[in-house]
């Protein structure tokens, strides 16, 4: 029977997160300290990514240590320096003459139109790591870490769109566990498991507007514009990682993040749009054995729930409302 679980009960990672509440923006770390299996799925057509390549089956490495998601767009890659620091000073890593190598990975979400123009840097990611090694690990929700600066709804208006944050959730069966934690920062709607928008571009009467109806508005309103429209920057982007116990290798943590996407075009509409940089990361441990087709199955189910959980945990800020802040549904 599946049952749902806390993050903690995966003892092998880790978690810290940073963040600058005035500035809108931060960072999530997700250690391994011994090592841990890892690849990834990237279907947005922007991505902000490190060290991916490393994360194909034919390529040599077979253990990371840590997994950075952070805000900032390109420029939030820098946090993942202050995380291989903290790490390395720690003697975690490829031990080589003496000097410590740990393989650090991340994605990076486009936080900078809203707080300040501030991005995760050496400093914020050095504080995540710290946060996480220090622990125990930091299981906040909402207006959190890489979640800080999320937002949802940006297919019309920006002043329509909606403050969503960084989720989680976890589920087990038997010896098996699988979670998931996400940052939501879709240009779409954000949808929970009965279908019901919760999330994404106001109607203006206190509830969330069909994310078809809005693209329907946004394109009457751009077919008005006379002169060329430029492209618009890579504004949204989802990105996540699912964390398990399962035995798998390289390969089968890639098909892992591949069907775990099933949760992101189940939950968020539109996703993997040409400006989004949608990525989900697989970390796994190692000490249960497991069908890996079964490990995806619930890593879709962890990952939709933390979807939910991130707009639903999320606070109102920089003008722009929660999910918490709508009227009740009128359905």
């Amino acid at each position: 029977m599946i049952k749902t679980c806390s993050l903690n009960e995966l003892s092998s990672f880790q978690i810290g997160h940073a963040q600058d509440e005035e500035a809108g923006t931060g960072c999530t770390v997700i250690i391994a300290p011994q090592g841990a299996t890892c690849s990834v799925d990237v279907r947005g057509g922007g991505p902000a990514t490190r060290e991916t390549d490393l994360l194909r089956p034919e390529n040599m490495i077979e253990a990371v240590h840590a997994v950075v998601l952070s805000g900032g767009s390109a420029f939030g890659l820098e946090a993942s320096c202050g995380v291989m620091d903290a790490l390395a000073e720690r003697k975690i890593g490829f031990e080589l003459g003496g000097a410590y190598v740990p393989i650090v990975v991340g994605a990076s979400l486009f936080d900078l139109l809203v707080g300040k123009p501030v991005h995760p840097d050496k400093s914020m990611g050095r504080k995540a790591a710290e946060a996480a090694l220090d622990g125990p690990s930091n299981l906040a929700q909402g207006n959190v870490g890489a979640g800080c600066g999320a937002t949802v709804g940006k297919l019309a208006d920006p002043r329509a769109a909606m403050k969503s944050g960084l989720g989680l959730a976890c589920l087990e069966l038997g010896e098996l566990k699988v979670g998931a934690i996400v940052a939501v920062n879709a240009i779409g709607c954000v949808r929970d498991k009965s279908g019901r928008w919760i999330a994404g571009v106001q109607d203006g009467n206190g509830g969330v507007l069909d994310p078809l109806a809005a693209m329907a508005q946004a394109a009457a309103a751009m077919a008005q514009v006379e002169q060329d429209v430029s492209p618009a920057p890579c504004t949204n982007t989802t990105i996540g990682v699912v964390l398990t116990n399962a035995s798998i290798t390289k390969a089968q943590a890639s098909k892992v993040s591949s069907i775990a996407h099933d949760a992101y075009a189940r939950a968020i509409k539109p996703v993997h749009t040409s400006n989004d940089g949608d990525a989900i990361f697989t970390f796994a441990s190692g000490e249960a054995s497991a069908v890996p087709d079964v490990v995806g199955v619930l890593a879709a189910e962890a990952m939709q729930l933390a979807i939910e959980n991130a707009v639903r945990e999320a606070d109102g800020a920089f003008g722009l409302p929660a999910a918490r802040d709508l009227l009740p549904s009128r359905d």
